[in-house]
Protein backbone atom coordinates (compact mmCIF):
# COMPACT_ATOMS: atom_id res chain seq x y z
CA UNK A 1 0.00 0.00 0.00
CA UNK A 2 2.91 2.31 0.79
CA UNK A 3 4.41 1.78 -2.64
CA UNK A 4 1.06 2.50 -4.27
CA UNK A 5 0.80 5.85 -2.41
CA UNK A 6 4.37 6.63 -3.42
CA UNK A 7 3.48 6.04 -7.09
CA UNK A 8 0.38 8.24 -6.84
CA UNK A 9 2.33 10.97 -5.07
CA UNK A 10 5.06 10.76 -7.74
CA UNK A 11 2.45 11.01 -10.54
CA UNK A 12 0.84 14.04 -8.89
CA UNK A 13 4.22 15.75 -8.66
CA UNK A 14 5.01 14.99 -12.31
CA UNK A 15 1.57 16.23 -13.52
CA UNK A 16 1.73 19.36 -11.40
CA UNK A 17 5.20 20.25 -12.71
CA UNK A 18 4.34 19.51 -16.33
CA UNK A 19 1.12 21.52 -16.17
CA UNK A 20 3.12 24.70 -15.47
CA UNK A 21 4.88 24.44 -18.81
CA UNK A 22 2.78 25.90 -21.63
CA UNK A 23 4.19 24.63 -24.93
CA UNK A 24 1.71 26.58 -27.08
CA UNK A 25 3.34 29.94 -26.37
CA UNK A 26 6.87 31.26 -26.14
CA UNK A 27 8.34 31.27 -22.67
CA UNK A 28 11.21 33.59 -23.51
CA UNK A 29 11.60 36.49 -25.90
CA UNK A 30 15.15 36.63 -27.16
CA UNK A 31 14.67 39.81 -29.22
CA UNK A 32 11.55 41.56 -27.93
CA UNK A 33 11.90 44.48 -30.37
CA UNK A 34 10.95 42.13 -33.17
CA UNK A 35 7.72 41.13 -31.45
CA UNK A 36 6.72 44.40 -29.84
CA UNK A 37 7.26 47.37 -32.16
CA UNK A 38 8.33 50.67 -30.73
CA UNK A 39 5.34 53.00 -30.77
CA UNK A 40 5.73 56.61 -31.74
CA UNK A 41 3.38 59.34 -30.62
CA UNK A 42 1.39 60.53 -33.60
CA UNK A 43 1.32 64.28 -34.22
CA UNK A 44 3.83 65.01 -31.50
CA UNK A 45 4.82 68.59 -30.97
CA UNK A 46 6.71 69.93 -33.94
CA UNK A 47 6.79 72.92 -36.26
CA UNK A 48 4.71 71.01 -38.82
CA UNK A 49 1.70 70.97 -36.50
CA UNK A 50 1.57 74.55 -35.34
CA UNK A 51 -1.36 76.02 -33.38
CA UNK A 52 -2.50 72.64 -32.10
CA UNK A 53 -3.72 71.36 -35.46
CA UNK A 54 -3.69 67.58 -35.29
CA UNK A 55 -3.22 66.86 -38.97
CA UNK A 56 -2.21 68.68 -42.08
CA UNK A 57 -5.03 70.28 -44.02
CA UNK A 58 -4.89 69.89 -47.80
CA UNK A 59 -3.96 72.93 -49.82
CA UNK A 60 -6.91 75.00 -50.89
CA UNK A 61 -8.34 74.03 -54.30
CA UNK A 62 -6.79 70.57 -54.39
CA UNK A 63 -8.70 67.51 -55.59
CA UNK A 64 -8.16 64.09 -53.97
CA UNK A 65 -6.76 61.22 -56.01
CA UNK A 66 -9.03 58.66 -57.57
CA UNK A 67 -10.91 60.73 -60.13
CA UNK A 68 -13.11 62.55 -57.61
CA UNK A 69 -14.45 65.79 -58.99
CA UNK A 70 -16.25 68.27 -56.77
CA UNK A 71 -19.95 68.75 -57.38
CA UNK A 72 -20.87 72.40 -57.24
CA UNK A 73 -24.58 72.07 -56.48
CA UNK A 74 -25.66 71.90 -52.85
CA UNK A 75 -28.01 69.37 -51.27
CA UNK A 76 -30.91 71.81 -50.98
CA UNK A 77 -34.09 72.47 -52.94
CA UNK A 78 -32.37 75.49 -54.52
CA UNK A 79 -29.41 73.29 -55.51
CA UNK A 80 -31.80 70.75 -57.00
CA UNK A 81 -33.59 73.42 -59.03
CA UNK A 82 -30.29 74.91 -60.20
CA UNK A 83 -29.01 71.48 -61.27
CA UNK A 84 -32.33 70.74 -62.97
CA UNK A 85 -32.08 73.94 -64.99
CA UNK A 86 -28.35 74.18 -65.70
CA UNK A 87 -26.51 70.85 -65.35
CA UNK A 88 -25.76 69.02 -68.59
CA UNK A 89 -23.91 65.80 -69.26
CA UNK A 90 -20.20 66.15 -70.03
CA UNK A 91 -20.37 63.02 -72.22
CA UNK A 92 -20.89 63.23 -75.94
CA UNK A 93 -22.89 60.66 -77.91
CA UNK A 94 -19.80 58.51 -78.54
CA UNK A 95 -19.08 58.13 -74.82
CA UNK A 96 -22.61 57.04 -73.90
CA UNK A 97 -22.78 53.28 -73.41
CA UNK A 98 -26.40 52.22 -72.97
CA UNK A 99 -25.42 48.62 -72.23
CA UNK A 100 -23.21 49.74 -69.33
CA UNK A 101 -25.91 52.16 -68.20
CA UNK A 102 -28.48 49.34 -68.26
CA UNK A 103 -26.23 47.07 -66.16
CA UNK A 104 -25.75 49.77 -63.54
CA UNK A 105 -29.43 50.74 -63.63
CA UNK A 106 -30.52 47.13 -63.12
CA UNK A 107 -28.20 46.76 -60.12
CA UNK A 108 -28.93 50.04 -58.34
CA UNK A 109 -32.21 51.44 -59.67
CA UNK A 110 -34.34 48.67 -61.18
CA UNK A 111 -35.29 47.12 -57.83
CA UNK A 112 -37.46 50.18 -57.08
CA UNK A 113 -38.01 51.95 -60.40
CA UNK A 114 -38.55 48.79 -62.46
CA UNK A 115 -36.72 47.64 -65.56
CA UNK A 116 -38.77 49.94 -67.80
CA UNK A 117 -38.72 52.97 -65.48
CA UNK A 118 -42.46 52.81 -64.85
CA UNK A 119 -42.09 52.75 -61.06
CA UNK A 120 -43.03 49.07 -60.78
CA UNK A 121 -39.88 47.47 -59.40
CA UNK A 122 -39.79 44.31 -57.32
CA UNK A 123 -39.93 46.19 -54.02
CA UNK A 124 -42.94 48.21 -55.18
CA UNK A 125 -44.77 45.09 -56.34
CA UNK A 126 -44.15 43.45 -52.97
CA UNK A 127 -45.34 46.66 -51.27
CA UNK A 128 -42.06 47.11 -49.40
CA UNK A 129 -41.89 50.71 -50.59
CA UNK A 130 -44.61 52.87 -52.07
CA UNK A 131 -44.83 56.00 -54.17
CA UNK A 132 -42.17 55.40 -56.82
CA UNK A 133 -43.47 57.37 -59.81
CA UNK A 134 -42.93 56.57 -63.46
CA UNK A 135 -40.30 58.51 -65.40
CA UNK A 136 -43.04 59.49 -67.84
CA UNK A 137 -45.14 61.34 -65.22
CA UNK A 138 -45.71 64.82 -66.58
CA UNK A 139 -45.61 66.40 -63.12
CA UNK A 140 -42.03 65.27 -62.56
CA UNK A 141 -40.48 66.96 -65.62
CA UNK A 142 -37.13 65.34 -64.97
CA UNK A 143 -34.04 66.61 -66.75
CA UNK A 144 -30.45 65.48 -67.12
CA UNK A 145 -29.40 67.70 -64.23
CA UNK A 146 -32.21 66.62 -61.92
CA UNK A 147 -31.49 62.92 -62.52
CA UNK A 148 -27.79 63.39 -61.76
CA UNK A 149 -28.54 65.50 -58.67
CA UNK A 150 -30.91 62.86 -57.27
CA UNK A 151 -28.38 60.07 -57.90
CA UNK A 152 -25.70 62.17 -56.20
CA UNK A 153 -27.66 63.32 -53.11
CA UNK A 154 -30.87 61.30 -53.12
CA UNK A 155 -34.35 62.77 -52.74
CA UNK A 156 -37.26 61.98 -50.44
CA UNK A 157 -37.01 58.27 -49.55
CA UNK A 158 -34.35 57.55 -52.18
CA UNK A 159 -30.84 57.60 -50.76
CA UNK A 160 -27.64 58.80 -52.36
CA UNK A 161 -25.69 56.55 -54.70
CA UNK A 162 -22.61 58.79 -54.83
CA UNK A 163 -20.54 56.20 -52.95
CA UNK A 164 -21.65 53.28 -55.11
CA UNK A 165 -21.25 54.93 -58.51
CA UNK A 166 -18.33 57.05 -59.68
CA UNK A 167 -18.93 60.14 -61.80
CA UNK A 168 -18.69 58.38 -65.17
CA UNK A 169 -21.05 55.61 -64.01
CA UNK A 170 -23.58 58.15 -62.74
CA UNK A 171 -23.61 59.83 -66.16
CA UNK A 172 -24.10 56.43 -67.85
CA UNK A 173 -27.11 55.80 -65.61
CA UNK A 174 -28.46 59.29 -66.38
CA UNK A 175 -28.23 58.58 -70.13
CA UNK A 176 -30.01 55.26 -69.67
CA UNK A 177 -32.78 56.84 -67.56
CA UNK A 178 -33.30 59.46 -70.27
CA UNK A 179 -33.59 56.63 -72.82
CA UNK A 180 -36.19 54.87 -70.63
CA UNK A 181 -38.10 58.14 -70.23
CA UNK A 182 -38.17 58.65 -74.01
CA UNK A 183 -39.44 55.07 -74.53
CA UNK A 184 -42.20 55.53 -71.93
CA UNK A 185 -43.38 58.80 -73.52
CA UNK A 186 -43.87 57.21 -76.99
Amino acid sequence: MKTFLKYILALLVVFSLSSCNNKTSRNYQYMPNMYEPVSYEAYQESDAFANGIEAQLPAEGTIPRGGFMPYEYEDTNEGYEAAKANLVSPMDSLQVDYERGKELYDVYCGICHGTKGAGQGTLVKREKILGVPSYADAGRAITTGSIYHVIYYGKNTMGSYANQLNEEERWQVVAYVEKLKAELEK
